[in-house]
């Protein structure tokens, strides 16, 4: 049974249980801080919040790259009472503007180099704009505090605990779970989001959970490289190491394999929590090159030298990855079949989980060795679903969830809200699946960009994508409707090309080769009529999705 305590005083207790141990490190620098130094960091901003007149409910919003500064504000606003609008560092500046405003948020904590890119006259409830990096005022409105309050803040510190900031003067904020803690603004793979309540209980549903499963403990490492500001790092980068004393490293800059690698090599995490992205880009440029040649192809088709192999290979992987990892948790987008059953094949510890931000994010998860390949996990204890299918089992419909995790719904915006979550309380996912008996999901696709074909059969443009995505010379690929067919547009491999001598002169028929090996391999209804090739990469969210509506029309 899993007990969902306050969400606030989870921290409470944890930063006073774990004082004296790591809790922050920024990669490559030697700056780590204990649990004893953010509190008091989280004090002083508390102190800081005071002189400003903030009350609890009111909103601050945090934008910029993912920093001890940066995990250390998004703490003490939670834990002061406030409510948190976290907005990702890749937004345009408009983007970041609208979020601003629409929340209604009266401070801001932002990155310079983004600031630089902000018109302060287009912000309506601003009273204060702070330095995430210096701590410094960058814009102050008209009767506001804040340069006076930044400057007495070690004053002020220092006279409120003369005999130093000890555990005994902890003191977080008193808030019932129901409240809202959290406003997350993402930017869909279908468009402009709204902004999702979350409360204490929908994140303290996560983080215990989290607990309870041992995702984290105290002393474990930590590696954190997804957006903290994304739901999905947030939960299992932040805010469940924070509650049990584990030791986050940020990495802070962008997860290139080279980078990863060398940094999972050197932290050596308890649990990685990655996108599909990573390991399928570690499996096509360090894997499959392995296993395809001559030798290694005709040796793998022999019984018993085959397991031979497939130890050696996972033993690699695993060493890849840090060497003491207890599995890797894959989430935010499917991962490529192909890849997946390899990684089951020479038993790779992973697993497959599936959320999303209206559940802050976690709906299903199944710890690595009672994993399903192809599924998405068993529903959380803490959370129900349903398919809407008159069989299931077997027959796709759209997954449906409620429970401890559900959104509140989303702000200012009851139209929307009422469009998701129905009158029995159960938020429509938009997602397309099948659900066993008990309650492991197995995600066929969105809604939206499920296609009916002319013979009237549902075509999940995923799956069909998945196979393309494993062809040679194919870096990423999305499948559309053009004219009443399918059309695949294709962002070539070019370091593939290149290596092999494929001309510019020789992509349309090296394509078109592959499109008659795709339509081998898909059923009649989803053979592909032409491939489209794209100049450039198709533009992502933050999570690494493709952004499919800009390519759909």
């Amino acid at each position: 049974m899993i007990e969902i305590q306050n969400f606030i005083k989870i921290y409470e207790k944890s930063f006073a249980d774990n004082w004296d141990l790591p809790a922050l490190s920024e990669y490559g620098k030697d700056n780590t801080q204990t649990y004893g130094k953010i509190a008091e960091e989280i004090a002083k901003t508390h102190l800081l919040f005071y002189h400003l007149g903030l009350k609890k409910g009111d909103k601050i919003a945090l934008c910029g790259k993912d920093s001890a500064n940066w995990v250390k504000i998004y703490m003490a606003t939670v834990t002061y009472g406030a409510v948190i609008v976290p907005i990702l560092a890749e937004f345009n500046p408009s983007d970041i503007v609208h979020v601003i405003n629409h929340s209604e948020a009266s401070l801001l904590f932002i990155s310079d180099h983004i600031w630089e890119h902000i018109e302060p006259d287009k912000l309506l409830n601003i009273k204060g704009v702070v330095s995430i990096e210096q701590k410094k005022p960058l814009y102050e409105a008209e009767g506001s505090e804040l340069s006076r309050a930044i400057r007495l803040l070690k004053r002020r510190h220092n006279r409120k605990y003369p005999n130093g900031f000890c555990s005994g003067d902890l003191c977080f904020a008193e808030r019932d779970n129901k409240e809202v803690v959290e406003i997350n603004y993402t930017s869909g793979t279908t468009g402009f989001s709204k902004g999702v309540m979350l409360t204490g209980e929908n994140l303290s549903g996560n983080v215990c959970f989290g607990i309870h499963s041992k995702l984290h403990y105290r002393g474990s490492r930590a590696l954190s490289f997804l957006p903290l500001a994304h739901a999905y790092g947030c939960a299992f980068d932040m805010l469940t190491p924070l509650a049990v004393g584990s030791h986050i490293t940020l990495l802070g800059k962008t997860p290139s394999p080279r980078i990863l690698l060398k940094a999972m090599a050197e932290v050596k995490p308890s649990l990685v929590i990655c996108v599909p992205l990573i390991l399928e880009k570690i499996y096509k440029s360090q894997i499959l090159p392995m296993i395809s040649k001559g030798a290694m192809r005709w040796t793998l088709a022999v019984p018993f030298l085959d397991s031979l192999i497939y130890s050696k290979i996972r033993k690699k992987l695993i060493e890849v990855f840090g060497g003491e990892f207890e599995e890797v948790i894959v989430g935010g987008a499917p991962l490529n079949h192909e890849v997946e059953e390899f990684l089951h094949k020479i038993k790779f510890p992973f697993t497959v989980g599936y959320g999303m931000t209206e559940c802050g994010p976690l709906i299903s998860y199944t710890p690595w060795r009672e994993f399903i390949v192809g599924s998405s996990g068993k529903t959380l204890p803490i959370m129900q679903s349903k398919v809407l299918s008159d069989d299931p089992e077997n027959i796709p419909g759209e997954i449906c969830v409620k429970g401890v995790n559900r959104m509140k719904g989303y702000y200012k915006n009851p139209e929307a809200t009422k469009a998701v979550i129905d009158e029995e309380g159960w938020l429509h996912t938009g997602d397309m699946g099948t659900r066993s008996a008990d309650g492991t999901l197995f995600i066929k696709g969105r809604n939206k960009t499920m296609i009916l074909s002319a013979s009237g059969q549902n075509i999940y443009p995923e799956e069909i994508e998945a196979k393309l995505n494993n062809m040679p010379f194919v870096a990423e690929s999305l499948v559309v409707e053009r004219d009443g067919k399918l059309a695949a547009l294709v962002y070539p491999d070019f370091e593939a090309t290149d290596k092999f001598g494929i001309s510019i002169a020789d992509m349309d028929s090296t394509m078109e080769n592959i499109r008659k090996e795709l339509n081998k391999i898909v059923a009649p209804y989803e053979q592909i009529s032409k491939i489209i090739l794209m100049p450039n990469e198709f533009e992502k969210t933050p999570k690494r999705s493709i952004k499919r509506f800009l390519y759909t029309h």
